[in-house]
């Protein structure tokens, strides 16, 4: 009888240990698990900041693009000025050939040759001083283009 019961006692600590074994069992399962989850929390924040910096570099680009597309129209905009400021002078100088026409029509024979003579060289001094300006306005334009490269 001794020996039965001393049976039962060994087959419960068996029992004992094996219900111990199966709890530390669970629990690493358990630990694992959690380590599986803060793992791929970690894993979704680093893409979450990954997506945070290609946004802010297409930010940097679409502000990089408008800064560019401002300074294009802004020299657009002077090209303009520059070419109506052209057809102006160009008018200016067909109304003073005009002008000047008129006059030598008007003049009469007898002073009308030392008036053309004064009127050409009226006019002369005023192509002269269009070419010239003509040639600084190139001037200008070159050396803005030279500066854009």
């Amino acid at each position: 009888m001794r020996e039965r019961e001393t049976e039962r006692e060994r087959e419960t600590e068996r029992e004992k240990e094996r219900k111990h074994t199966r709890e530390r069992e669970h629990e690493r399962e358990r630990e694992h698990e959690r380590e599986r989850e803060h793992e791929g929390a970690r894993e979704c924040e680093g893409e979450r900041e990954n997506a945070r910096e290609r946004e802010h570099e297409a930010e940097r680009e679409r502000e990089n693009t408008r800064k560019s597309e401002r300074a294009s129209e802004g020299e657009r905009e002077q090209e303009r000025a520059r070419e109506h400021e052209r057809e102006r002078e160009s008018e200016r100088e067909h109304e003073r050939e005009r002008e000047s026409t008129r006059e030598r029509a008007n003049m009469s024979e007898g002073e009308g040759e030392r008036d053309r003579t004064r009127a050409g060289e009226r006019q002369n001094k005023q192509e002269r001083e269009n070419t010239s300006e003509r040639g600084r306005e190139h001037e200008r334009e070159n050396t803005k283009e030279q500066e854009h490269e």
